[in-house]
């Protein structure tokens, strides 16, 4: 008598090789589906809460526009004190008023800085602001990119070392000024906006890409830092949001409002969403999610395909921003 043991039974040790290494990849990239969605679309993520209770401060950088203002607006609604830094003292001031109006309770402090500067004297009046207040929240929004795409080459000294000490210097310093702050506490949230431009090497954009490109590395090597004393270091993948940075003004399915987006964020710190491969790191709104999800896990971030496109895209920015100049430089003309 003799056992059948059916197809499997007559494959030579190599074919079951690969047969096992088929199953164990097609397992493997069935998890990384099943993960990438359940974080997207199902999982929440880390409560405020447990980063420090209603009462205790928010610091926001890049405070008075776009999604730093929006961080601070959805911080205050719920409950937590604010500490509000960007350059324009006017700016701060309505933000300020329309904080007290919709969130009356809520203590506001600011401070007017052009971290451009990188001056001494602006991050003693930071450490000021902190000295003596229980910091749950640090939220690193401050940052600006290239007026238009440009090449390096072509790229002015005044705007490259303005991105290098907004985007990394001042994120560095302040993070290094508030932390003392957060410490004693063992708990709190150290969350910085990061950028597709940042994850994908952009041609026309070297020096802010390569900006956000460097705070992805040091957030993380933070983030090994402070784990074990209690601080949670969140780094964020953003696609393009309706702000005066993107130019965008009409949000769309992958487009989001600044409103949108910052919930989105807030909901999901410590998930992954589509950023695959990255730790402490994560794309938390749905289509931006799904776009890294396939550059991170499918093509990968450096694939020569993703450049080229990338290059061609932004030559097209430049081409249409010069032709729009062209175009307003002529009616200033006629009206003169």
């Amino acid at each position: 008598m003799t056992l059948d043991l059916g197809p499997f039974g007559q494959q030579s040790p190599l074919s079951a090789a690969f047969l096992g290494l088929g199953l164990t990849t097609t397992a493997f990239i069935s998890y990384q589906i099943l993960r990438v969605l359940l974080s997207i679309f199902v999982l929440p993520g880390k409560s405020l809460a447990s980063f420090g209770p209603k009462g205790s401060y928010a610091f926001v950088s890049g405070a008075s526009d776009g999604i730093g203002k929006e961080f601070a607006l959805q911080l205050a609604k719920k409950g937590y004190n604010l500490v509000l830094v960007s350059r324009t003292a006017s700016k701060l001031d309505a933000l300020t008023t329309q904080i007290n109006a919709s969130s009356p309770g809520v203590v506001v402090e600011t401070l007017a800085v052009d971290f451009a500067q990188n001056r001494d004297s602006d991050y003693a009046a930071l450490a000021d602001k902190v000295r003596g207040k229980t910091v749950s929240i640090l939220i690193n929004s401050v940052g600006v990119s290239h007026s238009i795409p440009v090449e390096f080459i072509d790229t002015n000294l005044k705007e490259l070392s303005n991105i290098i000490n907004v985007n990394c210097l001042a994120t560095l310093r302040i993070t290094q000024t508030v932390l003392p702050s957060m410490l004693p506490q063992k708990k709190g949230l150290i969350l910085t906006m990061g950028s597709f431009g940042g994850l994908l090497p952009t041609p026309l954009l070297a020096t802010y890409s390569g900006s956000k490109a460097f705070l992805q590395q040091w957030s993380n090597a933070l983030a090994g830092e402070l784990q074990p004393k209690g601080i949670h270091v969140y780094f964020v993948h953003s696609y393009l949001v309706t702000s005066a940075m993107s130019k965008i003004k009409r949000a769309n399915w992958q487009v989001p409002s600044e409103k949108t987006f910052v919930r989105s964020v807030l909901g999901k710190i410590g998930r992954r969403g589509g950023s695959i491969g990255f730790t402490h790191s994560g794309s938390p709104y749905w289509s931006h999610a799904l776009i890294a999800s396939f550059i991170t896990g499918v093509l990968g971030p450096f694939h020569s395909i993703l450049l080229a496109f990338n290059r061609s895209m932004h030559v097209d920015i430049r081409r249409r921003a010069l032709r729009k100049a062209e175009r307003e430089r002529g009616q200033g003309k006629k009206t003169s």
